[in-house]
Order: C-alpha cells, then structure tokens, then sequence
C-alpha cells in the first residue's frame, strides 16, 4: 500500500472518526440536558405542590410568588410562611415526588426560628441496603422566614444512569477508535516491514548481476576454448552452465523491471512506434526457441493504424514474455497466433496459444504477484509467478485494457485494448 493510500486512510479515518464522536457529544449533551430540565421541572412543580398543600393544612393562603428557590443545582428551598411539621413534609414530600416519578435519593431540613438552624429531617432513599451518606449541614437562605430545603446528592448518577444507551454506544465509539489506531499502526508497520523487503530484494537482486555477467563470460570462454571443444562433456557442462545462467538472468532482469514499474514516481519513456515492427522483431527473436520446440506462429497484423504511444521496452517485454510462456505451456508442438485490428477506436492486440490453459477458478488470480497455477506435484516449467503480473503492472502504468480468456486444456487468447 503506498503512503498516499495510507495517508489518506488515516485523514479520512480521523475526520470520520472526529465527526462521530462531535455527533455523539452532541447529543449526549442534549440528552443530559433534556433530561435535567425535566427532572428540574418534576421538583419545582412537587415542591410547589408540597407547599400549597402545608398551607391548607394550616388553613393559610401559599405564597403568590417565589414559591420554590433553587439554590445550586441540587437543592432547592421551599416558603411556606408558617411553621412545618416535619411528621407532614415527610408524608407530603413522599408522596408529590412519587406523582412526578422523581425516584433519586433525598434529605431535606427545616429552618427553625428560635436557633437560626437548619434542623436535619431525613435521608431518604430509593435502594435497599444502601449506605445514607449525609451531605452535612444544609445551607440557610436569608429571605424566608419559613422555609424547608431539599437536597438531591445523587442527582448527577441519577440523570446518568437514564442514559445508559447513549453512554453503551459512546464505550462502543471508544473501542471502535481504540481497533482503528491499532489497525492503523499494524498496517504502518506491515508497510515498513514491506519496504525493507523489497529493499532487500532490489538490493539483492542488483548484487547478483555481476556475478551473473562474470559467469556469463566464463562459460562463453569455454565454449570458445579449443581444448574443451574436444570435450564432450566439457561443452556440454558448459552449455548447461551458459543456460541456467541466462535463465537466473531473466528472472533477475524481470525482478528489476517489476521494482521499477511499481515505483510510485516511475516515468514511463513513451515514444510512438510501430506495433507491427516491433512484434516482427520479436518474432525474429524467438523463432530458435521455437523451432527448438517444433513449433509455429502465425501473424495476422490488420490493423491500419499500428503507431501507438508507449514505452517500448515495457511493450517488447510483454509481448516477448507471453510468446515465450505459449512456448513453455505446450503440451506438445506450440502454435501461436499474434493478430492485431481495430475496434471502436483502440488498437487491438491478440495473442493465442493451444497450450494447457488456465482452469476458470485461477483466471482472477494469475495477474497477482508470486501466484502460479497448481499443478500438482508436477513442475515442468520453473518461475516465480512474475509474468503476468508484470504484463498487469505495464498496462496499469499505460492505462491499457487487457483480459485472459482460457479453457482448460485447451489454450488461452489474451486481448489487449491499446487507446491510441
């Protein structure tokens, strides 16, 4: 994965990431405060109603106005104008905090004239067992003469605990941005991991070039050697060494050229050539290796316009790998046909073999890296699964289209659509 991929992952995850969770603040916020409003609403009106009900019970008119005070966010003072009995506020309180669903814990005190205190009442609480913690001495208020307060210290857990879905899905926002920072970081460290070993192969496969030129040169000398000339086996060692060495220097060559075509920053050196031209010389090319194998190719080149715009060493390579791969498939004598035409304004280039085919399961698969199609414990042709992939690289870099079309045993037709 290239760092603009990845970069953009990580910009899109955390705008993405950012959004959700201002979403989610949001409405949390909302939520909590919805819910304090009318858990707010739920006492003022019980209150009120607490008091009007003290002064029927003492036959007097309840206060016009200033009722009910709240003084922080969680106790309330209630005027009554005449003296309480705390026997009638616990049953009155009880019951309009039961009409309006107010169901958190409270303690209440009242004012007491003679010693200007606040006289504790009770703690009253809606859980069994539960330990009464007292939040001390409630705070007086110098504007009443007659008054209660009611104090509600669990009223922050009360409102949280009504939110309980909203604060699920935040944990499950929280384990969500926790995965993507792990993901990302595996995925930052495979792509470190990945580059060092590409570096290694590019580096390694470079290394061996010399060796390969050097032994490259030796076996030509012996093959030129008069003294080993009159030796059977001497050539024939020889010519084996020659071969397997320039069989490792394809391989190499290919690996260098996959290095350089997958580069990010590759310039492709695209000129315009003859396709037909260059298929010809191909052609010329490879025409030992074909006799070698007893086998044929046919040309049907139409097309009138064959200039096309490209990287000519890319092209030959190709063009060259995939007649050399319908020679290698053959069962038995290879016949190749290469045919070129025009159609809805592209260059059409079809290459076509009798080989053994590509069953339809592996069709997907054979234009990824390293993969070859199973064969069972039979390897008659040696490789390392880079052909077709490298075949896929060059048209991504053209912007080309190309398909594979085979029947297992029966050969393989790959169509190239070459925008002029």
């Amino acid at each position: 994965m290239k760092n603009k991929a990845i970069r953009n992952i990580a910009i899109l995850g955390s705008i993405a990431i950012a959004g959700v969770i201002s979403v989610q603040i949001y409405w949390i916020n909302q939520a909590l405060n919805l819910q304090q409003k009318q858990f707010q609403e739920g006492v003022f009106i019980s209150l009120k109603r607490v008091a009007e009900r003290i002064s029927a019970y003492n036959k007097m008119d309840s206060p016009a106005t200033n009722t009910v005070k709240q003084i922080s966010s969680d106790y309330y003072i209630v005027n009554v104008r005449e003296a309480i009995d705390a026997n009638i506020l616990k049953l009155y309180l009880s019951d309009e905090f039961d009409k309006m669903n107010v169901q958190t814990d409270y303690e209440y005190a009242i004012y007491d004239c003679s010693s200007e205190k606040m006289v504790y009442g009770e703690y009253v609480s809606f859980q069994e067992n539960k330990t009464k913690i007292r939040a001390g001495e409630l705070p007086k208020y110098n504007d009443f003469i007659y008054y209660f307060g009611v104090n509600f210290p669990n009223q922050t857990s009360y409102l949280m605990a009504g939110n309980r879905l909203w604060i699920f899905f935040s944990g499950l926002l929280f384990l969500t941005v926790i995965f993507f920072v792990y993901a990302l970081s595996i995925i930052l460290r495979q792509k470190r991991l990945s580059e060092l070993q590409k570096e290694f192969i590019n580096n390694m496969t470079h290394e061996f070039k010399t060796p390969i030129s050097t032994i490259l040169i030796a076996s030509d000398a012996l093959l030129e050697d008069e003294v080993v000339k009159d030796k059977k086996d001497l050539v024939n060692y020889s010519q084996i060494i020659k071969e397997q060495n320039e069989r490792l220097n394809r391989q190499v060559e290919k690996m260098l050229q996959i290095t350089e075509i997958e580069r990010a920053d590759v310039e492709l050196n695209k000129e315009h050539i003859s396709l037909h031209e260059t298929i010809n010389s191909i052609i010329s090319s490879v025409e030992i290796k074909l006799s070698k194998h007893q086998g044929s190719l046919k040309t049907n080149l139409i097309a009138e316009n064959d200039l096309i715009l490209c990287d000519k060493l890319h092209l030959t390579n190709i063009i060259y790998n995939l007649i050399d791969n319908a020679i290698k498939y053959s069962k038995a004598q290879p016949k190749i046909e290469v045919e070129t035409s025009e159609k809805n304004g592209c260059l059409e280039l079809t290459i076509s073999d009798n080989g053994i085919g590509i069953a339809k399961e592996h069709l997907s698969e054979v234009k990824n890296k390293f993969f070859r199609v199973p064969t069972g414990k039979v390897h008659n042709v040696k490789g390392f699964g880079l052909g077709l992939y490298y075949v896929n690289q060059v048209c991504k870099a053209h912007q080309w289209h190309w398909e594979i079309q085979s029947t297992l045993g029966k050969g393989t037709r790959i169509i190239f659509k070459i925008k002029k």
